[in-house]
């Protein structure tokens, strides 16, 4: 417990970088077992190897989409969340068109998310909007369009950019999103302290690979 919260239940326990192997899931999924964690987040190659693995546990299995990047057409993003679905993906994360955020196109911010969301009607979509890049005015735009979009979730990092989640960003957000949606903090929360702040600041889902340090009151150290 942290604060009054399972903290536990905050946690999507994650592994997402390019050299992780079926094993690196297996022990990623058993972890989450032990733990309870939320969910865990893989990428989308190893969704059906999740999902067997937490069979029966209650733990979810999310994955990500246009990921770490963003840089791809709207449709592109649309059919790969589809097949996460269709593979077993109870969520979704997706990363905004940054450099439309950056020019501030919000309509084409908000166009990128309801083509995920026409996709995936009815599956928990967490819209990253990689806060390291943008001013504080674009991440009031790319909050407010992912909202419109149809986010269940506002993510503030993939964990492959220059910055992760602050307690800052994850204020402005939340003032923005006027419990319209939830947040998810990603990136560079490490310890339990990173975890207090980040839940009283407006979070309500922690994007971490430190989750086993974190609910046994130690810090990750490093890493998402």
């Amino acid at each position: 417990m942290l604060g009054g919260v399972n903290l536990a239940l905050s946690i999507d326990h994650t592994l997402l970088k390019a050299t992780a192997t079926a094993a690196d899931i297996r022990t990623l999924c058993a972890e989450a077992r032990e733990h309870a964690f939320y969910a865990v987040c893989v990428n989308p190659v190893y969704v059906p190897l999740a999902k067997a693995e937490l069979s029966g546990s209650g733990v979810k299995v999310a994955t990500v989409c246009g990921f770490p990047l963003g840089a791809v057409l709207p449709e592109q993003k649309a059919v790969e969340a589809r097949l996460s679905v269709e593979a077993g993906a109870d969520e979704v994360d997706m990363v905004i068109h940054i450099g439309a955020a950056l020019e501030g196109d919000w309509e084409a911010v908000e166009a990128d998310v309801r083509a995920v969301r026409k996709a995936i009607p009815d599956t928990v979509l967490k819209v990253i909007i990689e806060t390291c890049y943008l001013t504080n005015e674009q991440k009031r735009g790319a909050t407010e369009a992912a909202v419109r979009g149809g986010a269940d979730f506002v993510k503030t990092s993939t964990g492959f950019g220059t910055g992760g989640a602050t307690v800052e960003d994850v204020r402005l957000m939340r003032d923005v999103i006027a419990r319209r949606a939830q947040i998810k903090a990603a990136g560079g929360v490490r310890s339990p302290a990173d975890a207090e702040a980040m839940i009283a600041a407006g979070a309500t889902r922690l994007g971490t690979s430190g989750g086993v340090a974190l609910v046994s009151g130690e810090g990750s150290g490093s890493g998402y």
